[in-house]
């Protein structure tokens, strides 16, 4: 019988910041992180990142990826393809980090979280503002490989950790947490779940 596909979450954040809110959030909602995918750029590569990925012991598993402003498609975007083109991996949604990166494509979006921790219609930009001039648009360092990706429950949001803070580890990260949970909520992973290996959660 095959192992059920691992379910993740991409963050497209790794800087240290991002980094302590993402393994805050993971810890409390009762997920995983993958700790050794954050850095300016992502430090490991997709191959890698698919067997850390498998020894974490239940989803689902959090995993950043991150680009430092590398022009075209750098090594977190490499990463975040591989992985999500993985038959062994399924991604069941995806942070959208904005930043002040002007030269990318963006990605479209449905929704954003504000930096009052309320899902918009639209996009924001990295202060956690919506902005209808951004129209639907997420500008990030490593959001254009999701245009081709199709991804599902693609979520805009600022800065992880940041938003003049608003997202801080000291405030408990909230904005990024209630991104989390709504992937979560629409992936059908919830708190019956928490704690349980991959292996005991039945077929993807």
């Amino acid at each position: 019988m095959a192992e059920p596909r691992r379910k993740v979450i991409v963050v497209t954040d790794g800087d240290h910041i991002a980094q302590k809110a993402i393994e805050s959030v993971a810890k409390e909602l009762g997920g995983r992180c993958i700790s050794l995918s954050a850095g300016n750029p992502t430090p490991v590569s997709g191959e890698q990142v698919v067997e850390l990925i498998k020894m974490t012991p239940h989803d689902p598993v959090i995993v950043m990826f991150d680009d430092n402003g590398d022009f075209g498609k750098g090594r977190g975007e490499r990463a975040i393809e591989y992985v999500a083109r993985h038959p062994d991996i399924e991604v069941i949604g995806v942070l959208a980090v904005a930043s002040h990166t002007s030269w990318v494509h963006g990605v479209t979006v449905a929704c954003s979280i504000n930096n009052q921790g309320q899902i918009v219609e639209g996009a924001v930009d990295k202060d956690g503002y919506a902005d209808e001039r951004l129209q639907h648009h997420i500008y990030g360092d490593t959001v254009d490989i999701l245009n081709s990706l199709k991804l599902p429950n693609v979520i805009g949001i600022g800065d992880i950790g940041k938003m003049d803070g608003r997202d801080s580890l000291q405030n408990g990260c909230p904005i990024t947490k209630r991104a989390v949970q709504w992937i979560m909520e629409r992936s059908g992973v919830d708190g019956t779940n928490y704690g349980k290996k991959a292996t005991d959660l039945g077929p993807a």
